[in-house]
């Protein structure tokens, strides 16, 4: 892909297209704008491949420029909040993403996650949702693999405060035990 070869970029669309839109459509909280994110990262990453290092895997590289581009995405969302709130939001259809992530987890824990930050809620949905090792996300987020751990460890005690006021913490760590044991 490195020559502009359409054929290897089509290889590598069909291989990531679906985690990198399921990982977006979480992060940004919608299926039509993980989408259209989907869409964009694609466009970066065959327009700056040339800067991919093989030094880490690509899924590695491809999820770095998706986190980034969510990140930024959710950061120009929150300077027009008042904007938006001024504009009548017609109603959505949810995918199919958003009907699993609903009846995995409940609207309290869904509440819980977007009031933490988008950084914090981006390495719990890498961690817990998208079954990321610490090693993989501190590649995504050019972190230390260490500190990476804190700060998962960090926003996991912060949801969970969260979900003791609201008296969610039984139903929050049940389905976390779930997600773990369906990974072991």
């Amino acid at each position: 892909m490195r020559n502009g070869n359409a054929e290897e970029y089509g290889h590598i669309v069909r291989q990531f297209q679906r985690p990198i839109y399921i990982y977006c459509s979480r992060l940004l909280g919608s299926d039509s704008e993980g989408e259209d994110a989907a869409q964009d990262i694609f466009v970066k990453a065959y327009q700056s491949i040339g800067r991919y290092k093989p030094t880490g895997s690509f899924s590695s590289w491809l999820y770095s420029i998706a986190y980034h581009h969510c990140l930024n995405l959710l950061r120009r969302r929150k300077l027009h909040l008042k904007l938006q709130s001024l504009l009548k939001r017609e109603e959505q259809t949810p995918g199919p993403e958003t009907i699993v992530d609903n009846r995995t987890l409940s609207p309290n824990i869904e509440a819980a996650l977007g009031r933490l930050s988008a950084s914090e809620r981006s390495l719990l949905i890498l961690n817990i949702l998208e079954e990321r090792t610490s090693q993989e996300i501190a590649a995504i987020v050019g972190k230390n693999p260490e500190a990476v751990k804190k700060r998962i460890g960090r926003a996991k005690r912060k949801l969970r405060t969260m979900l003791v006021e609201e008296r969610e913490v039984g139903i929050w760590s049940a389905q976390q035990d779930t997600l773990m044991q369906t990974r072991s």
